[in-house]
Parts: C-alpha cells; sequence; structure tokens
C-alpha cells in the first residue's frame, strides 16, 4: 500500500504525446491515515439502459410477487444475477400517451422515459421536452468526476426532420435532456467514447488527420509508457497489479476497436454502419457496455445512458435467423409468429445484459463490486409495442446501490404509478434530492432493507 501522506489524487492521469489516461481506483488514491469506512466507501454508480419498441409482456413479467419468483422467459438469462436484481410492476409513463397529439407513440416513449414530460410536436427546430433524470444527477456529480455524463447509442440515426408522425427525431434519438430544449445525441462510435474516456486528443481532430495517425500509433499505452513505468515504481504491490490488469483491458478494448476498423469494408446487408461500428449487433453492444465498465472502473463518470437502440428502430438480427425488422414485428397483430420473433429479439437484449453484469460483478470496487455499487434501470417506455401502451412498463433496477436497495424481489405498484416516482428514489438514494422529476408524484416504497 502506498503509504505516503501525500496521497495520490483519484484524478491521477497517465499522460503522454496527446494523450492523458485515466486510472482505476488505487490504494494510493486514499490517505494512508484515512479511517477504514473512508479506505473503503464506494460512490455509486446511475445506468439507464434503454430497449425499444416494448416487450412481449408475458414472457417478461414474473407470476409471483416477493422474492420467491421465477424468472420468465426473456428475464432467465438474467438467472446468475437474479439476487441483484429487483422487479417491478406497475410503473407508468403517462406522458408518453397522445393526450390529444395523435400518432407519435416512439417519439414520445424516448423523450419522456427519463424526463416524464410530455414532448412537444413538432419535426422542427422548436422542441420542447423536460430535463431527464441522469441529467439531474449529472448536475450533482459534475464536481467530482472528469466527465458529467456519459450518453451511449448501438443505432445511428440523424437528430433532424420527422422521424415519427410529426414529431422530432430529436426526442426518438436521444433519452437524455439537458433542458428542455437541448437532447443529449448519444455517441454511437465506440472509437469516438474511446478516446473521449483515455483522453487522447484525436476526437478533436478532423477524420483524415485521425487516420493517418492510427495508421502508425500501435497503441495508446505506448503514448503514456514514460508515465506509466515512473508511477509503477512509487507503487506497492497490489496497486501494480490493479495497473496492469487495467492497462490489459484498455489494450483489450482498444485492439477490438482496431479490429473493427481494419475490417469497416465488410458490408452486412440492411445495415449503415458507419466506419468503426461493428457488423454484429452483440459484438457492437458489448463493445459499448466495456466501455461503460472502463468509465466506471477509472471513475471517470458516475452517470451514463446506454441506448440498445432508438425509438421505432428497424434493426434486423441475422444472427438470430430473423430477417424482418424490429419495429414492425412488433406490430405482430397477435401473430404468433412474429411474437416469436419478438420475444427472440427481446431475450438476445436481455443476455447482452447480463453479460454486463457480469463485469460489474467481476469487478472490485470498494468491499463489493461495481455491480454493489451501481443503480442499473433497464426498461422501455413501451410495454406493448403492438398497441403502443405506457402502462405496466417493463422495469427491473439491477445492482444494490451500495446497499441502500434490498434486491432479489418483485414488486407491483399501484397502476399508474409515475416510473418518474423511481427515479426520484434512486436519486434519494444518491443524495440527490430534486422537488420532482416531470410528472413524479413522490418516491417508491419497499425499495430499501425492510
Amino acid at each position: 500500500m502506498y503509504l505516503s501522506r501525500n496521497h495520490l489524487s483519484r484524478r491521477t492521469l497517465l499522460r503522454g504525446a496527446g494523450a492523458a489516461l485515466a486510472l482505476p481506483l488505487l490504494d494510493a488514491m486514499t490517505p494512508a491515515l484515512a479511517s477504514p469506512q473512508q479506505r473503503k466507501k464506494a460512490p455509486l454508480r446511475l445506468v439507464f439502459c434503454y430497449v425499444p419498441n416494448g416487450i412481449i409482456m408475458p414472457d417478461w413479467t414474473p407470476k409471483q410477487l416477493g422474492s420467491n419468483f421465477e424468472l420468465p422467459r426473456i428475464l432467465k438469462p438474467l438467472e446468475a444475477h437474479r439476487e441483484s436484481l429487483l422487479l417491478l410492476s406497475g410503473l407508468a409513463d403517462h406522458n408518453g400517451n397522445e393526450l390529444g397529439d395523435g400518432a407519435g407513440d416512439h417519439a414520445r416513449a424516448g423523450a419522456s422515459f427519463l424526463t416524464g414530460v410530455h414532448c412537444k410536436k413538432t419535426s422542427g427546430a422548436d422542441i420542447q421536452g423536460g430535463v431527464s433524470a441522469d441529467q439531474i444527477a449529472a448536475r450533482a456529480f459534475a464536481s467530482q468526476t472528469r466527465f458529467a455524463s456519459l450518453e451511449l447509442g448501438c443505432e445511428d440515426s440523424r437528430t433532424v426532420g420527422n422521424c415519427d408522425s410529426g414529431y422530432s427525431c430529436a426526442y426518438t434519438n436521444s433519452i437524455s435532456w439537458r433542458s428542455p430544449t437541448t437532447p443529449m445525441p448519444p455517441e454511437v462510435n465506440p472509437r469516438a467514447v474511446f478516446e473521449r474516456l483515455f483522453g487522447t486528443e484525436d476526437f478533436r481532430l478532423d477524420p483524415a488527420t485521425r487516420a493517418r495517425r492510427l495508421s502508425y500509433r500501435k497503441s495508446i499505452l505506448d503514448l503514456v509508457r514514460e508515465d506509466t513505468q515512473s508511477l509503477l515504481g512509487t507503487l506497492g504491490q497490489a496497486d501494480r497489479r490493479k495497473i496492469d490488469e487495467y492497462l490489459t483491458s484498455v489494450r483489450e478494448i482498444e485492439v477490438r476497436i482496431q479490429n473493427v476498423e481494419r475490417n469497416n469494408k465488410i458490408e452486412a446487408p440492411g445495415i449503415d454502419k458507419p466506419n468503426g461500428i461493428p457488423v454484429l449487433f452483440a459484438d457492437y453492444v458489448t463493445l459499448m457496455f466495456d466501455l461503460q465498465v472502463a468509465a466506471f472502473k477509472t471513475d471517470s463518470t458516475r452517470v451514463s445512458t446506454l441506448m440498445l437502440g432508438r425509438e421505432g428502430s428497424m434493426r434486423t438480427y441475422p444472427e438470430l435467423n430473423i430477417a424482418d425488422s424490429h419495429h414492425p414485428l412488433t406490430h405482430h397483430r397477435n401473430n404468433p409468429q412474429f411474437i416469436e420473433r419478438v420475444a427472440q429479439i427481446n431475450t438476445h437484449h436481455t443476455t447482452l445484459f447480463a453479460r454486463y453484469l457480469d463485469q460489474l460483478k467481476a469487478t472490485p470496487d470498494g468491499e463489493g463490486s461495481l455491480l454493489d455499487n451501481c443503480m442499473i434501470v433497464y426498461g422501455s417506455g413501451i410495454s406493448d409495442g403492438n398497441r403502443h401502451t405506457h402502462e405496466n412498463l417493463p422495469i427491473l433496477v439491477a445492482g444494490r446501490g451500495g446497499g441502500s436497495i434490498k434486491t432479489g424481489r418483485h414488486l407491483a405498484y399501484e397502476q399508474e404509478t409515475p416510473v418518474a416516482n423511481l427515479y426520484m428514489t434512486l436519486l434519494d438514494r444518491a443524495g440527490v434530492r430534486p422537488d420532482s422529476i416531470g410528472d413524479s408524484t413522490g418516491t417508491l416504497t419497499q425499495l430499501g432493507q425492510i
């Protein structure tokens, strides 16, 4: 252990030519004279993971309440994490409904999911929504991390024009809103996320210059090698091992991104794939989840959103032998074959989410794991995609919130309970207490230890 009174700052960076690599939490970042409680306490992280187009609800909702529930088909991939899950039934996104505005449920679902606000129907520049729960938390934590928040997405989309029955694409493309008129479009390119997180300056360069640099750079680790060696000489054995494991994981992510970029000429039918984005959806989602884990390891941010797809997503899933686009399939009109395909897509999503939870659980953090110190909302602003319903949403929370949430249960709330009440509760656990979020009416009971 590093035993100097002049402990290492949690914002220490490994610097080199054009790079400034963030570090994971080390023993040396805690003062030598700190109390055991100070040494072991880890920060809470808030994550909102959004899936589009609704869920096949009979295959999502457990039949039993309390702790003795059986995970249905779509949630079955999460079996290994059932004791870290809180399944919530009865929550609603009332402002996703038309409320006199006619069609446009997908746009309203995305825009209101984290804001609890009915967005203005417009396809022009005069968009109007609300401030999202993640951004309320981001403002509170901004001074404590390098980045106030991280917005990620796994499907590209334009941000202007009409994307849903007269609603702006800004509504379908973003669940995160910094202000009622300022959405936070997700970053969909893994290379751009990597460069932002690990401090390279390339993300500010034009594509041609960045490509020339990539042609001769072996790794970001080469740029910070000298600083790395200097730091290692001041650390204890445990911290040197943490640094080695961390740098190995950074390099592994970097190699995966480089491999995608080398093979970017491979085209997949029906997929509009920007440069640097994996063709296979599973590879794409896994890479974005891993970048999010890396951001939490380095305490670069404590708030993140990830959209597995934008609302109204037309993605196909050839890896599942499903050639039909996702959105049209959800309008199944009770066709058993279409319902089955949607259920397969829903299960594919939770399978990828389960791997993300595996990564968080395997990462030590304070007295527990990253998963223990996370509060991860996974769900959709639409329940039944066939009817565009916004009641009884598919919502779960993963992670124990540093011990403030009693997981391993299925709870049912009174129908029409605003989903924003959940966000009020989670923010309260994180020490953030806004007067309200959108149409919230208070906090949820029973989430904590009872």
